[in-house]
């Protein structure tokens, strides 16, 4: 990464500069510690060098070894967008995102580790955003460690706006806000609830699409104000409306065997390019057929 040094950040010191520009802390002290990494007109200085007008700093990202551990395995990619900063990928229903146990060579960390071994590159594997195994949809990685910090800066400030599609069960009100704190539930590691003694806040906005009479579906769109494990089939089924097909909140397989969520847009700023992006990612064939597509 080069930067040619403006009015502005005269007098500011590399470490305060590369802050304002993204960098992580911990990032930073990795530079510190890898020869070569700063460079100020082409000679090497420390983080405590303070910058003049018309300087032309340049950053090397660390090398790193990549996630050894993940197995390469092919894998059948959507793969919607790639840069040297950032991939976004439509995940397939049945696919954790991380390898655990039990998951150790079905996940999308092993079809990326794959795809990227193919073209030469031993990355690590870093998801900024996180979706269920079977929840399908958009989900965004990173490619190094400063795109993975400024993408990670921007879950955390809700900078990426995320939409959701569900089928919900039942006729849904036209739209509304659901503020309900969630919490986990006592006797369970995984599932959570709506708990308004313990529970940490969270809001969910839903409007409703269109409902199906034959399947009693409806098809709800979602945007999320927080990020609480399983947000939106909590929500949903606080409100009277479950998703069909979610094993932990609504065990009812008729129609669909899978929980009928989807990440559909992703809207966010280029974290290097600082270029606005816009994702969409249609509908899959099994939520379709719940509405007569």
């Amino acid at each position: 990464m080069t930067y040619l040094i403006q009015q502005q950040d005269m007098q500011k010191t590399v470490e305060q500069f590369l802050l304002s520009y993204g960098y992580s802390a911990a990032l930073i002290r990795r530079l510190r510690h890898t020869e070569q990494s700063i460079l100020k007109n082409g000679i090497p200085v420390y983080t405590t060098y303070r910058l003049n007008e018309g300087d032309s700093l340049a950053v090397t990202l660390p090398e790193e070894h990549g996630s050894e551990n993940i197995v390469s395995v092919p894998m059948d990619l959507d793969i919607r967008y790639e840069d040297r900063d950032l991939l976004v990928v439509n995940k397939a229903a049945g696919v954790p995102i991380h390898p655990s146990q039990g998951n150790h060579d079905n996940t999308l960390a092993n079809g990326i580790a794959w795809y990227l071994g193919e073209k030469g590159e031993a990355a690590t594997y870093r998801a900024i955003n996180r979706l269920d195994r079977d929840t399908t949809g958009l989900l965004i990685l990173a490619r190094h460690a400063l795109s993975a910090c400024m993408l990670s800066d921007m879950v955390r400030t809700h900078a990426i706006r995320r939409c959701y599609l569900a089928a919900a069960s039942g006729l849904v009100p036209p739209e509304g806000v659901i503020d309900a704190p969630i919490a986990r539930t006592c006797d369970s590691t995984i599932e959570r609830c709506v708990d308004f003694e313990r529970g940490d806040s969270a809001r969910t906005h839903y409007r409703t699409l269109y409902y199906n009479r034959d399947t009693d579906c409806s098809l709800v769109e979602l945007r999320l104000e927080t990020g609480r494990t399983h947000q939106i089939r909590v929500h949903m089924k606080h409100i009277g409306h479950p998703l069909p097909g979610d094993f932990l909140y609504n065990p009812d397989y008729r129609l669909i065997g899978r929980q009928a969520l989807h990440s559909w847009q992703l809207d966010f700023i280029h974290p290097i390019k600082k270029e606005p992006l816009h994702f969409e990612a249609p509908l899959p064939e099994d939520m379709r057929r719940l509405f007569g597509q």
